[in-house]
């Protein structure tokens, strides 16, 4: 639904599937090279963490791919890209692709052709410390998304010795009647706690592993803007050195070396905007992500507590009946 003037109807409806995002994505990469360009989710998961089949996996993926549209709509540039119109609203995207789109930029071609032949001396200090960032961010999210999974892994295989532990209770209360309350009472218990184990692991697979996979792409993707802005800082200062160079008196900065230094300057302003919105939108998902995690785990343990305490009366000591 939209209230811009660009589309011709208020609403649309399409059918799009993973191979359709990934065409986009690398539309906008094409077009708008100077813009950090959300990352998709992952066409694959962690063999045994996630069934890539079932149906939780693709509830994931959609709200993960709702994500990655709902981010190129809130930036200010992506959002009125051609390619995203043409992605909403064409009803057969394949056609579409066939004759492709005379679309890119000056600047998405001018970036495109920039080969490795230019060796940048240094990055400005600024572009310096946010690569070093990305780094130490990247690194960091890596090792919490390694130690998530393990123990995500061991909260399931935990999760089967609890259902194979927990009718072992009522089978043993079935062969002592004097005891069968408050051993039936165990086994409830036990599966009131595979229960909770069952939620809190789907929650963290479906809600907390997602969140940090996306900002390791992202940080990816940071990294690569950032790359193609050092590859047209080398281009401007090759082309500045060829002028320094000619023996003859110098005339005006040729054109070429204008424009190349037109394009660093768009690349350092599109790049600065873009962390900084980027940072927002981190620290926003993280204080969530993080306080909705601690939600979980509180109420995982209370529902623990409770099921194990209310099994006390029934192993209590009571008074012998005469």
């Amino acid at each position: 639904q939209t209230t811009r003037a660009e589309f011709d109807l208020p609403e649309y409806s399409v059918r799009r599937r993973y191979q359709d995002f990934d065409w986009l994505r690398n539309k906008l990469e094409e077009s708008q090279p100077t813009h950090l360009i959300p990352p998709l989710p992952e066409k694959f998961v962690v063999k045994g963490v996630v069934d890539r089949f079932s149906e939780e996996f693709v509830e994931t993926r959609r709200k993960a791919l709702d994500k990655f549209l709902k981010r190129i709509t809130d930036h200010p540039v992506l959002s009125f890209n051609e390619h995203f119109n043409v992605f909403l609203t064409a009803k057969d995207l394949n056609a579409y692709k066939k004759q492709g789109m005379a679309l890119l930029s000056k600047m998405g071609e001018s970036v495109k052709y920039v080969t490795g032949g230019y060796k940048l001396r240094s990055r400005p200090l600024e572009f310096a410390a946010i690569g070093e960032y990305l780094d130490t961010f990247s690194l960091k999210l890596g090792t919490i998304d390694r130690i998530a999974q393990r123990i995500i892994k061991e909260q399931l295989e935990y999760l089967v010795e609890l259902r194979e532990y927990g009718p072992v209770y009522s089978t043993w209360g079935g062969l002592e009647v004097e005891l069968s309350e408050p051993l039936e009472g165990v086994s409830a218990c036990i599966g009131n706690c595979c229960t909770a184990l069952e939620e809190l692991s789907e929650d963290m697979t479906e809600d907390f592993l997602p969140v940090l996979r996306e900002y390791i792409l992202y940080s990816e993707s940071m990294k690569n803007v950032l790359k193609k802005r050092d590859q047209v800082q080398a281009e401007y200062e090759a082309k500045l050195e060829a002028v320094a160079l000619k023996k003859e008196d110098r005339p005006k900065v040729p054109t070429d070396v204008e424009k190349c230094q037109d394009r660093v300057e768009c690349f350092n302003a599109d790049l600065k905007a873009d962390m900084e919105r980027w940072q927002n939108n981190k620290r926003q998902d993280f204080r969530q992500l993080l306080m909705g995690m601690a939600d979980k785990n509180i109420q995982y343990y209370e529902k623990c507590l409770t099921a194990w305490e209310s099994i006390i009366p029934l192993l209590q000591d009571k008074p012998e009946t005469k």
